[in-house]
């Protein structure tokens, strides 16, 4: 399959390479209910496919789940659920994983295949405003409860979502930020813009979110973190205390 049918968005790998990665190593390992997902999810969506993860980042962050031997994990920002279906692929059978989004539409274009697979029970899908359902699990019993929290919502909140789930991962739990190199435009000026006039303007208008949450993390003494150029940057957050 051609990176341009897969909508891969990233613009840190050049294609040549991202095609290599795919096609030798990615795809031919990739979940039968993954694959089918994925597809039926670029059929549907056309562009607005990219919200979901590559597959190189979801098969890296399932190793990683399973390095830390996970069974509690969150994911704000769900739509069709390829992630989601890696991380419950990924978790023992007693797994939990709570995942919520508003948009519940997507989700279940994603649920037949979650279901085909054999991993529905490991998932609590809430269609909720994000901080509504942090709001109540920092005011419950849920306080460094999770191992491992995904998070794949609006950029500007990311600040807002950081000191939400901080309170609810674990000491030495991991938590995932998407989209940490926003298309590379982090690395660009703005008057640069022409000549990279591939990206949108709404890139453009969120970049300034993503740079400052990414220098806020790597001067934060709470966490040790790391931005990986997989996909379209991916940070991992270890919280220290």
């Amino acid at each position: 399959m051609a990176v341009s049918s897969l909508n891969h968005k990233s613009l840190i790998v050049h294609d040549p390479i991202l095609e290599y990665i795919l096609e030798e190593n990615a795809y031919p390992k990739e979940h039968e209910q993954l694959k089918e997902l994925r597809e039926i999810t670029v059929k549907k969506y056309e562009k607005k496919s990219v919200m979901n993860v590559p597959v190189d980042e979801a098969q890296f962050l399932s190793m990683l789940l399973k390095i830390m031997n996970a069974k509690k994990t969150m994911e704000i920002g769900v739509f069709t659920g390829y992630s989601l279906l890696g991380t419950a692929l990924a978790l023992p059978d007693d797994g939990q994983i709570t995942a919520i989004d508003l948009d519940i539409e997507a989700y279940e274009t994603g649920l037949p295949f979650i279901q085909k697979a054999g991993v529905e029970h490991k998932i609590n899908f809430i269609q909720s405003d994000a901080f509504l359902v942090l709001n109540d699990l920092v005011n419950g019993e849920e306080k460094s409860s999770f191992d491992f929290i995904f998070v794949d919502a609006q950029k500007e909140d990311y600040m807002k979502f950081h000191e939400k789930v901080m309170e609810l991962v674990k000491i030495g739990g991991i938590i995932a930020y998407d989209n940490t190199l926003w298309l590379g435009s982090v690395a660009y000026k703005q008057d640069e813009y022409e000549k990279h006039s591939k990206m949108p303007e709404s890139v453009w208008r969120n970049r300034d979110y993503v740079i400052q949450f990414n220098s806020f993390l790597a001067s934060n003494p709470q966490i040790e973190s790391s931005l990986l150029s997989i996909g379209d940057g991916l940070t991992l957050c270890r919280r220290l205390y």
